[in-house]
């Protein structure tokens, strides 16, 4: 799989394949990353890819035409585009699982400032994509969780696949079952002793008696 990432800022995405199992996947052909620096698209001597919106109101938007020129400068290796917005569909992990099935590359436009100039998400786009509903200050951090997220389910990514399956979001509102390592007692905090016997048929019925449950109101506390 291709992921195409169009930013100002391509440091940010750089760097974060840079490290970790995400180098080590691009190292071993799992998938490639191409970034497109926006700004290489300005008709503008200043650079510049924004402006203030018609009919007033604060902030500034991404242009059309820029993102419309980067786009093409892919050509067909655009595949499916992407927007991260928040008034995009959530993301969740069904939709990890069916973009990870893609077999074209799938590209990231970052929004940054006030959004984009609307006719991008009515002519240039084809999924507007939310993390959740907040706010951050660049698409950029959201193209790379939703990628981070997909490009793991990419085989080859883990060592071991079967760690896949047991996750928390599979299903819906099942979340993964308590895990432990050593030492078995810390603090006077132990490890439940069934997960010490090496019965697996024990085990396994324990885990799926204390799968972890989704907490409906998780702001209580704050």
């Amino acid at each position: 799989m291709k992921f195409n990432f169009i930013t100002l800022f391509p440091s940010k995405i750089a760097s974060y394949f840079a490290e970790g199992l995400q180098e080590k996947a691009i190292r071993n052909g799992v998938f490639s990353v191409n970034v497109v620096q926006l700004r290489d698209f300005s008709n503008n001597k200043h650079l510049k890819v924004d402006d203030t919106p018609y009919g007033g109101g604060p902030g500034m938007l991404l242009k059309v035409e820029p993102i419309d020129l980067a786009l093409k400068s892919l050509g067909e290796e655009k595949g499916l585009v992407i927007l991260m917005t928040p008034s995009g569909i959530p993301f969740d992990q069904s939709v990890a699982e069916k973009l990870s099935t893609q077999k074209k590359p799938l590209t990231f436009i970052s929004g940054y400032y006030e959004g984009v100039d609307h006719r991008v998400t009515e002519h240039l786009v084809d999924i507007e994509l939310s993390l959740g509903n907040y706010v951050i200050s660049a698409g950029d951090l959201a193209s790379l969780c939703v990628t981070d997220a997909v490009s793991r389910l990419l085989p080859g990514f883990l060592g071991d696949r079967e760690s896949l399956d047991e996750e928390s979001h599979n299903e819906r509102d099942i979340l993964e079952y308590p895990q432990y390592t050593k030492p078995s007692e810390y603090n006077g905090w132990k490890v439940p002793d069934i997960l010490l016997g090496g019965n697996h048929a024990a085990i396994e019925s324990w885990r799926n008696a204390n799968r972890k449950k989704v907490d409906p109101d998780i702001t209580r506390n704050l």
